[in-house]
């Protein structure tokens, strides 16, 4: 998928590009710029010798050496200290100036550690929001796969506040599940001794007739639109272009041809849901919707819940879905 949030260890990232959360020396450091410098080989210092360091907020580039991608790209995160010293602008052009050097280079592929997100003290919530927001601003006009690269669960984190809304959303959901659960089964078991009363009293059941062979026809011809061709449909019928929905979708170039020539193709659950939200379709819409392709939302899946939480508060970024599902260890959205 066109952006995507991975746990990982940047450095054992086969892609064109990944990026390197240096200081202004570009000479090596701690964190994920030491990593990076040995994993790299001291072919990599030496390229470094050679640039004349590098501004807060600038980037520049380098072969990769011994690690897996083609370039290394090393750009300079702000330090941050209240907030209120052009932190933000200077972090976005992190993101901004990388991408535009993986552009230039014909990288179709790009990964990034939470840029200032460590030893420079940017708040966590706030280095990914910046980070998805800016690269989801250039994704809309470019085709390329970033990935944001977290190493482990205390290097990535969502606003506090999210992250406690959505657990008690999904709490309350769990436990309606399972109330209305107990209510349906106890409901059956009453019907099964109601029937197995009347039973008693009357002649065994006969089996149920078979239809003719040549009925299944008419009945292939009754069922509804099927998935791409329903996609397409609401594409149409909303004045949508086919790139604006399926960049909204975090879906790729190439898996939306795939679905728009086989009327018969079958998305996966999280490709499906993420049309649903990129058309901004209402809960009911979604079901029906995901349901063309064998889906359902249940009360019983934590991902399905997630979803249902952001139609119902009207939040349609895929992006900012995507982070929470990866917070509570869910599949992300797109394909």
């Amino acid at each position: 998928m066109p952006l995507e949030i991975v746990r990982n260890d940047i450095t054992k990232m086969s892609v064109d590009a990944i990026v390197n959360a240096a200081n202004e020396s570009l000479l090596g450091g701690g964190g994920v710029d030491g990593c990076i410098h040995r994993a790299a080989g001291p072919q990599l210092l030496a390229e470094c010798r050679t640039l004349g360091g590098c501004k807060t907020g600038d980037a520049k580039i380098t072969a990769a050496y011994d690690l897996p991608a083609k370039y290394v790209i090393h750009t300079v995160g702000p330090i941050y200290r209240d907030g209120r010293q052009g932190e933000q602008a200077l972090l976005e052009s992190c993101y901004r100036k990388s991408l535009a050097l993986a552009k230039a280079h014909n990288c179709e592929s790009v990964a990034f550690p939470l840029v200032s997100a460590g030893v420079y003290g940017y708040p966590k919530d706030q280095a990914l929001r910046v980070a998805v927001n800016t690269i989801s601003e250039f994704l809309t006009d470019n085709d390329m796969t970033v990935y944001v690269v977290i190493f482990d669960r205390a290097s990535y984190k969502i606003g506090a506040k999210l992250f406690t809304s959505i657990a008690g959303y999904i709490d309350d959901r769990y436990a309606e599940e399972h109330t209305d659960f107990r209510s349906e089964r106890r409901r059956r078991m009453v019907q099964l001794e109601s029937k197995a009363m009347v039973c008693e009293s009357c002649a065994p059941c006969a089996p149920a007739s078979v239809g003719k062979a040549d009925a299944l026809p008419d009945l292939f011809d009754k069922l509804d639109a099927g998935f791409s061709e329903t996609l397409l449909r609401l594409i149409d019928s909303k004045g949508k272009k086919d790139s604006e929905v399926y960049k909204k979708a975090n879906v790729d170039r190439k898996l939306f041809s795939k679905i728009r020539n086989n009327p018969d193709y079958k998305p996966s659950k999280t490709t499906a849901v993420a049309f649903a939200v990129a058309l901004e379709l209402s809960l009911d819409e979604t079901r029906d919707f995901i349901a063309r392709a064998g889906f359902a939302l249940s009360r019983s899946s934590r991902f399905d819940i997630i979803i249902e939480y952001f139609i119902e508060q009207g939040n349609y970024d895929v992006f900012e879905i995507n982070e929470a599902l990866f917070a509570f260890d869910q599949s992300l959205l797109g394909g």
